[in-house]
């Protein structure tokens, strides 16, 4: 890559980051449309930006565990291994140049996914499940993932990911009880299973089975992992990277086809604004009642007063930079199962390309006032150019 920012720019982005707690690196799911997350971490590896949380759902959780369970050297090598692998199928040997000959070929592509499965992920099972006896092992899902499970315990060294020198979280719900959760290595230790689980999509993958319980992919919930770091109460100042795959914003569409697309769109893209506004909401609020208590006699003061009073010395400020995928023309709603090589390397490119503008923004990273609480950048509205 030739943008790569200019020698001696890590420098001085290590002192823009010096007053953070945490760098967070958020991951939303979105399937072949991942690799745009892996292209930003590079940008972001490059840049001398390491992230001290990551925490993910679905492809989000897989690039996630694949970042925090290697060395920093290997990061990105285990990363583009990943890819190459899932991607490496060829599908036509020549495309020639137009949009509609791009929209045919990833068409096609899409289609060999569904048919014939994905190298190192997952591969049809060979009786439907709708002809399966009920209770048997592939009568709820299409698709077998046990080369998932091999694929991830080749490239992820479990026993980084639950070192403590960085926090990895994974998404997934509760398939009995419908629950949300979080599979946290600050709170237990991880594995492939927790990963698999926050990307077992029905009715595709089948469920995971983790402590008697099963689970699947996290997105149908939330396929953001903002929220649940917004919730933690031991968080701290915080500078959070959040990379989306699918955007809440779009044209108005204009045939069966754009609305399909424009339908997963708006069913997987971030609730970003309803969590900062609400963020933002308990922190003026929090605010308040602390000036309020401030004017009340220390004697009068109950012991949950004084024990807010002592939390809110150090009220956390939460600073976002949010990168959206931004779809080509020619690409469907079939964009997140078409894991062609040359749309992951246009992908990966165009995460990259995004975070090399993104970061030459050096004042969006700078931690946001105490009377703010809350920044959210996005360099696809706020950029001019």
């Amino acid at each position: 890559m030739k943008d790569i920012p200019e020698a001696g720019r890590s420098q001085h982005i290590a002192e823009i980051l010096k007053p953070y707690h945490t760098i967070a690196l958020v991951l939303q799911g979105g399937g072949a449309l991942g690799a745009y997350q892996a292209g930003v971490f590079e940008a972001l590896h490059e840049a001398g930006i390491s992230a001290s949380w990551l925490s993910g759902v679905s492809i989000g959780a897989i690039n996630a565990a694949i970042i925090a369970g290697n060395k920093p050297g290997d990061q990105v090598d285990r990363l583009r291994d990943f890819w190459e692998t899932v991607s490496k199928r060829k599908v036509w040997a020549f495309t020639p140049e137009g949009d509609i000959f791009r929209r045919w070929r990833n068409q096609h592509s899409a289609l060999m996914t569904m048919t014939a499965g994905l190298p190192g992920f997952f591969a049809p099972r060979q009786t439907n499940p709708w002809f399966a006896m009920a209770g048997a092992a592939g009568a709820t899902s299409f698709y077998d993932t046990a080369e998932l499970e091999i694929t991830l315990n080749r490239l992820v060294d479990w026993r980084i990911v639950n070192n403590g020198e960085r926090r990895l979280s994974v998404g997934a719900v509760n398939v009995a009880t419908g629950n949300f959760r979080y599979f946290d290595s600050a709170l237990e230790e991880l594995d492939a299973r927790h990963v698999m689980a926050s990307g077992a999509l029905p009715p595709a993958f089948p469920p995971v089975e983790i402590d008697n319980d099963f689970y699947w992919d996290g997105g149908i919930v939330s396929n953001t992992p903002l929220q649940y770091l917004l919730e933690q109460d031991t968080l701290r100042d915080t500078l959070a990277f959040q990379i989306d795959l699918f955007s809440a914003r779009g044209a108005l569409p204009r045939d069966m086809g754009a609305v399909m697309t424009r339908h997963k769109d708006i069913m997987y893209s971030s609730r970003t604004r309803n969590n900062t506004d609400t963020f933002r909401r308990l922190h003026n609020l929090n605010l308040r009642l602390h000036d309020a208590l401030l004017k009340v006699p220390e004697a009068d003061r109950s012991v949950e007063e004084k024990a807010f009073l002592h939390q809110m010395e150090d009220v956390p400020q939460i600073n976002i930079v949010h990168l959206i995928y931004q779809p080509r023309i020619y690409e469907s709603d079939a964009k997140d199962y078409e894991f062609s090589g040359m749309s992951m390397r246009e992908h990966w490119a165009s995460g990259y390309r995004d975070t090399v503008r993104t970061l030459q923004h050096r004042p969006w990273l700078e931690k946001p006032p105490e009377c703010v609480g809350m920044t959210v950048h996005d360099i696809h509205r706020d950029d001019p150019t």
